[in-house]
């Protein structure tokens, strides 16, 4: 598909949806001239993280928004998928926590630049982060929130989460090597625009994800029982046959209850972790 092509059925598939040029901007974190770039077919070769997080926020797998006709040497062109000797097929894994980690490195540095109580910012941004993350407070607002309450009339979260976050390197490669054998995808509890950013500061690994789930797009968040039924239903599996990675046990408890295979990710032994799940998906 060339560039052309590539921006009319993007176009095509925005309008269906119902949504405008500004809109789809918004709620997938784009610059207004990129898309109207792309549209036109004026970017040769636009980045597929760009694509995929147009068909994340139109509610598609890349797939189903351009089909097979986008290749990327960078990504694993593998056209056989196995089956784990349990049954798996789709694997599905969270970012914070498991992919990525931020979390203490961000609220010390909002701490120091607050002069604040680390525990104090913690507490704060909790109080706060489901409703953001469900995509019911927009990031202008929220950052308008903890910017009073820390005192920092320029806060941005997404800057210090982006400055602290780092990758979890063992599951790096573990999810690399699952995607050469299963589908893959991402269910994660996280902020407006954010996978995209991750992405394109390549602190999540290039791959063609079969599906992104992200919460603030979908409008409910981990362990709720409708993002899990969403998750489902774009993977197209049986519930047996999707593995679900998660640091949270009440996450995996909650995807248990709905069938899934599950596996708990403890983010102070990785390389434990990692080699777990390398053995769950065993052919």
């Amino acid at each position: 598909m060339d560039e052309v092509s590539l921006g009319k059925v993007l176009q095509e598939a925005r309008k269906r949806a119902g949504l405008t040029q500004q809109q789809l901007c918004q709620q997938a974190d784009l610059s207004y001239s990129t898309l109207a770039k792309i549209e036109r077919g004026a970017i040769k070769a636009p980045s597929v993280f760009t694509i995929q997080s147009i068909a994340t926020t139109l509610g598609l797998s890349l797939d189903q928004l351009i089909g097979n006709s986008v290749e990327s040497p960078s990504l694993s062109q593998a056209s056989q998928k196995k089956q784990s000797k349990s049954g798996v097929r789709f694997v599905y894994f969270d970012i914070n926590g498991c992919l990525v980690r931020f979390y203490h490195r961000a609220f010390t540095a909002i701490a120091e630049a607050s002069g604040q109580q680390a525990d104090m910012v913690e507490s704060t941004f909790w109080h706060y982060n489901d409703v953001a993350c469900r995509g019911e407070m927009p990031m202008d607002e929220f950052n308008s929130i903890l910017g009073q309450k820390f005192l920092l009339p320029d806060f941005d979260w997404r800057t210090y989460y982006l400055e602290a976050v780092e990758p979890i390197e063992e599951m790096t490669s573990v999810l690399n090597w699952a995607k050469e054998h299963y589908h893959v995808g991402l269910l994660s509890n996280i902020m407006p625009g954010l996978i995209t950013q991750l992405m394109n500061r390549d602190m999540l690994p290039n791959i063609r994800y079969d599906v992104i789930i992200d919460s603030s797009q979908e409008n409910s968040i981990k362990p709720e029982q409708r993002i899990f039924d969403i998750a489902q239903q774009k993977a197209g599996m049986h519930p047996d046959e999707i593995l679900f990675v998660d640091d949270s046990r009440t996450n995996i408890m909650a995807a248990e209850k709905c069938g899934w295979k599950v596996m708990w990710f403890d983010d102070y032994r990785p390389d434990e972790s990692a080699a777990r799940v390398r053995t769950a998906l065993e052919f």
